[in-house]
């Protein structure tokens, strides 16, 4: 079973943060490491003020991220990449090769649909990309399940 789950985008204030808080929420009840990281990160930064206004209006409180940069040694911790756009996996398989394995995207279940960002635009964008999160979230949340894993084995 997956346990430990790391989301990344570039910035890791949009796109990676909500996907991690709203994975977060839906797998309140399991005993995963969810976390998420940016390969160009805006490191300590907060989440937008969109993206949290949008988690907020949904009863999730984001307040507490502060953007990172992702470093090889969190790939190898964890058991799940998840990522936004082809090219991140693309990335990430020249930052640790040896990871690659484990990086799929987040779109995956959605016909491998890539998430765009919304950095810099208006709010219809972020409700875009939220619309698109949540979805891929809920299509993925049966594999990151225990009774998934139990069903499997």
């Amino acid at each position: 079973m997956f346990q430990r789950i790391l989301l990344v985008c570039v910035g890791n204030i949009c796109r990676s943060p909500t996907a991690e808080y709203l994975l977060r929420d839906r797998l309140r009840d399991a005993s995963h490491e969810i976390s998420s990281a940016g390969l160009g990160a805006l490191e300590d930064h907060p989440i937008d003020a969109t993206a949290a206004t949008l988690l907020t209006e949904h009863g999730i409180d984001a307040s507490a991220h502060r953007g990172r940069q992702l470093q090889p040694s969190m790939l190898h911790e964890v058991d799940l990449v998840l990522v936004m756009e082809k090219s991140h996996a693309a990335r990430i398989a020249r930052l640790a090769p040896e990871a690659s394995g484990k990086v799929l995207l987040l779109g995956k279940w959605l016909g491998e649909k890539e998430i765009p960002d919304p950095y810099g635009q208006s709010r219809p964008a972020f409700e875009h990309v939220y619309g698109l999160i949540d979805e891929a979230i809920a299509r993925w949340q049966p594999y990151l399940t225990p009774s998934f894993s139990r069903a499997a084995s």
